[in-house]
């Protein structure tokens, strides 16, 4: 995970003076993974670093931030009888308080400063130098002599959901919390998509739902689940025929058949057409509307992590 700055001055704007804790590393069992984030402000919070007697004190800690103007700090916790817990690991938390006076605005590609009042006025060698190796390639939370690193966030996954319908409406709430994932919902009517969507989702309206596809990225990962088979096809053929990511069509096994036939007729090669899946989801879970926008999370989930796990050359690593 990475510094989201955008997320933070959401935040802010809604409640002044917020409170962000990071899991910066993680030892043995823990609840949560390093990158981990939640927000803390006075009367309420959002993320979460794993809940239980952690969160909690954690939150604790963080409203007494606010309250006293305290500005930064770290300190690693033993998740063991203390807390209640038996995770029997420990976890170094990194709390900055943020408001609009100290919100950086100049981030790039790092997001490097000190968090602990005796931290050194220049970063630590040892931390540039693993700053310099990651080049462009993102790297996880690292916290050296009260100093700490973070990647920003940049490269989302653009998402574009094609129809608001039982299935849309759970795909784009199960991912809106999750980062990662530029959400976009399209259909043909305003009435048609749920005004109380998360506030991170873009919502668009068009008549014409597949002229708008071409201006999706070429990386987008499109689902296709309108209410009409027609505008299904239509936005199959338009996206076969520019560059683009994946590409899901919710449907029977009758369907997907009958869409091969007439893409086919419509001069798409069967190779192209192989690059539509269809059904979407994960049939072992159900049809339920929320059991198919699961599959479709999971999938995107291991996804994330591959590529995560394929570009991240520092996991978790602090002194």
């Amino acid at each position: 995970m990475s510094f989201n700055l955008s997320d933070l001055e959401t935040h802010i704007q809604a409640h002044g003076a917020v409170v962000r804790v990071l899991v910066a590393s993680t030892k043995g069992s823990a609840p949560r993974d390093a990158g981990a984030t939640m927000q803390v402000w006075h009367g309420g919070q959002s993320g979460t670093i794993g809940g239980g007697a952690l969160e909690h004190q954690a939150s604790l800690r963080a409203r007494e931030m606010l309250t006293q103007g305290t500005g930064a700090m770290h300190i690693t916790q033993p998740l063991g009888p203390t807390l209640g817990q038996c995770c029997g690991g420990s976890v170094t938390l990194v709390f900055e308080r943020f408001s609009a006076e100290n919100l950086p605005t100049t981030l790039t590609r790092m997001f490097t400063r000190p968090v602990a009042h005796d931290a050194s006025a220049d970063i630590p060698a040892l931390l540039q130098r693993r700053i310099n190796a990651a080049q462009k390639a993102p790297i996880s939370p690292t916290l050296t002599a009260g100093w700490l690193a973070e990647s920003i966030t940049q490269n989302t996954t653009p998402i574009w959901i094609f129809g608001a319908g039982h299935v849309g409406e759970a795909l784009a709430r199960n991912l809106a919390p999750l980062a990662g994932f530029d959400i976009t919902v399209i259909d043909t009517e305003p009435a048609r998509i749920p005004a109380d969507l998360p506030q991170n989702i873009t919502v668009l309206t068009a008549q014409n739902m597949a002229a708008l596809a071409k201006h999706a990225p070429d990386n987008a990962q499109h689902f296709i689940m309108t209410m009409d088979h027609a505008i299904d096809l239509d936005l199959c053929h338009r996206l076969l025929g520019k560059a683009s990511g994946f590409i899901g069509l919710i449907g029977s096994k009758t369907k997907w058949a009958r869409f091969q036939s007439r893409l086919k007729n419509l001069g798409h090669t069967a190779a192209d057409i192989q690059r539509i899946t269809c059904p979407i989801g994960n049939p072992n879970l159900g049809k339920e509307p929320q059991a198919i926008a699961v599959g479709i999370t999971h999938a995107l989930l291991l996804k994330r992590t591959e590529l995560e796990s394929s570009t991240d050359i520092y996991q978790g690593q602090g002194t």
